[in-house]
């Protein structure tokens, strides 16, 4: 017989632990330390398991209830390992809570964690299990922040009524063949630094000097 066996043989004959008792402040139904430790009792002595339980990590803090009394909440980590009549073994790592407003706290930390894990380790069967795909929850969409406001380009200035057109302006280049040193070094002659600022009464006379 090893450790394997055994908790095979535990798992075989445990039944189903319904809640059967109520909580009597939020009023829902569970199973408490006792219910579990009675059935399991005499099938560890059956099939000879043993538990030995190993507080690993153990905190505890000073809590206000609403009606203003002093609670200890108590939190510990705990490893259990089930030993088999010839030594083998195996464990199991849980945490359990606990909360008293005088000195259980850190006991019902302690029974809490030891009967989840003997629900976690032999699998217990319950009457009212609750399959994690059976719930489905629906999220609500992030909310996104709305767009930063693009500021429009500023508007060009009104092109006075004597100037050449953009059209004309691109007429020149077309004329040079795309030689816009040309262009600057004829419009530099008549003293303008820019197509865009060329007078329409010269513009006949720039485009035939950049033809030629």
């Amino acid at each position: 017989m090893n450790i394997y066996e055994s908790i095979c043989g535990v798992m075989s004959e445990i039944g189903a632990i319904g809640k059967d008792k109520k909580n009597q402040q939020q009023g829902f139904m569970y199973r408490g330390i006792d219910d579990v430790m009675n059935v399991l009792q005499p099938l560890f002595v059956k099939h000879k398991v043993f538990i030995v339980p190993e507080v690993l990590e153990h905190i505890r803090e000073d809590r206000t209830s609403k009606s203003g009394n002093s609670l200890i909440y108590s939190i510990c980590k705990i490893k259990y390992t089930f030993y088999a009549e010839d030594g083998t073994n195996v464990t199991a790592v849980v945490v359990g809570e606990g909360m008293d407003s005088g000195d259980k706290a850190t006991n019902k930390a302690m029974a809490i964690a030891m009967k989840y894990a003997c629900f976690q380790a032999f699998c217990i069967p319950t009457e009212e299990m609750v399959d994690p795909d059976k719930e489905t929850h629906e999220l609500t969409k992030p909310k996104q922040s709305p767009p930063p406001k693009q500021t429009p380009p500023p508007a060009p200035p009104p092109q006075s009524a004597d100037v050449i057109t953009e059209a004309q302006a691109k007429r020149l280049f077309a004329i040079a063949k795309g030689n816009a040193d040309k262009v600057k070094e004829v419009i530099g002659k008549y003293g303008y630094e820019s197509t865009k600022t060329i007078k329409k009464a010269d513009y006949e006379k720039i485009a035939k000097e950049v033809e030629a």
